[in-house]
């Protein structure tokens, strides 16, 4: 039984109510490592690497100014480790002690970030993490209601034993993800790789730049050796109530799904996020477009343009919930990129994953909405099994 079907039962309402009914100050952490606008790359990446925390709030004489986070260092390759801090600070949304719960999902969503800083004026007093807003779902019964298939990411990218750790950065970069899980030569799940121990183990104090910080590395370490190899897995067909559960008690971010004992998908952090954040109230469809360059954003009106066409066409079957897109360029020769543009549409309890490539930004990201429209037929036509429903 999907959202979908809970909205019908009038049980979204409740768990919604459930879920807001938990205060912010409840959940967040007054205790947190910070950095100053001033303080160098350097510094910021040893606090990251002792604290574990890959987001770090900037705070200048007590004032909240904004986030360094260790993705947005790893995509500037020029930069020397002694440069300043308040050169990579990113502007994410910040939240309240009074907000709703479901409301700062929907900023983890937007933000596509680890923590969300709470403010009293320009003061920071704490930060929700992620995985405090998973801790607090872990009890709600009406999680046993939505299949873990329903809302997990598929397909899946994954690392090899004995790939890089060089191969895993790059794909997480790509890809904009933090967590890869690991697999044998046969798709079966040996463990999990993330961007805690890439920080871990990429980190030498002779690099001059980030772009060494990668290379010192290079051709050295595999994933094998740096890999949790403790991780469990969940059956796709199981609830998500249990895939939380092990979650929670395992301190997992990222829950490898199998079928048969092969990697059939992942159920990660975001994907319950998202979740909670579908049920949260609203009169329009929560479209979030990330990655685009400055020089791009002419082509957002062209973008949403057929967003809404297709909205408009689909909601006859399904009422989309939510729509997040990522846009990634990469292999650029003389000019001319290459997109690989990512879709996940919340739609009736399940999460649809699309994803296009190609060189005309435009055309590319119609593609995309073309096959999230021709997803949704295909579910209202043959409302098939798991294993049609794989792309």
């Amino acid at each position: 039984m999907g959202v979908k079907d809970l909205e019908d039962l009038k049980k979204l309402s409740m768990l919604r109510s459930q879920i807001d009914g938990i205060s912010v100050e409840k959940i967040m952490t007054t205790e947190f490592p910070s950095v100053g606008s001033d303080s160098t790359i350097a510094n910021a990446l040893s606090v990251m690497r002792d604290t574990r925390y890959q987001d770090l709030p900037v705070v200048d004489n007590g004032t909240y100014v904004g986030v360094v986070s260790y993705y947005s260092i790893l995509r500037k390759k020029s930069v020397t480790l002694d440069a300043k801090v308040k050169n990579l600070i990113r502007n994410i949304q910040t939240a309240t002690a009074e907000m709703e719960i479901t409301k700062i999902a929907e900023m983890f969503i937007t933000s596509n970030c680890r923590q969300i800083p709470i403010l009293n004026g320009k003061k920071i007093i704490g930060v929700v993490r992620r995985n405090q807003i998973i801790d607090i779902v872990r009890d709600i019964k009406a999680l046993k209601e939505i299949k873990v298939w329903e809302i997990m990411t598929n397909p899946v990218e994954a690392v090899k034993v004995h790939d890089l750790m060089d191969d895993a950065l790059e794909i997480m970069i790509r890809e904009n993800i933090r967590t890869l899980p690991v697999v044998d030569g046969m798709d079966r799940v040996t463990g999990v790789v993330g961007m805690r121990e890439i920080i871990l183990n990429n980190w030498k104090k002779e690099n001059k730049t980030i772009g060494d910080l990668q290379k010192s590395v290079r051709s050295q370490i595999t994933v094998e050796s740096i890999a949790t190899t403790s991780a469990k897995t969940v059956e796709w067909d199981a609830d998500v109530y249990e895939a939380v559960g092990i979650m929670v008690e395992n301190g997992f971010s990222t829950l490898p799904v199998t079928e048969s004992g092969g990697l059939v998908g992942v159920i990660t952090e975001y994907d319950i996020v998202e979740l909670i954040s579908a049920c949260r109230e609203r009169d329009m469809l929560f479209v979030q477009i990330s990655g685009l360059e400055e020089d791009e954003k002419d082509y957002t009106d062209a973008i949403y343009a057929d967003i809404e066409a297709m909205v408009a066409k689909v909601s006859k079957i399904y009422k989309p919930e939510s729509l997040n897109i990522h846009v990634t360029r990469y292999n650029e020769v003389g000019g001319n990129p290459k997109y690989s543009i990512t879709a996940r549409m919340f739609i009736n309890g399940t999460g649809l994953m699309m994803k296009e490539v190609g060189y005309d930004l435009t055309k590319t990201m119609s593609d995309l909405i073309k096959k999230l429209e021709a997803a949704v037929i295909d579910m209202k036509e043959s409302k098939v099994s798991f294993r049609n429903r794989r792309k």
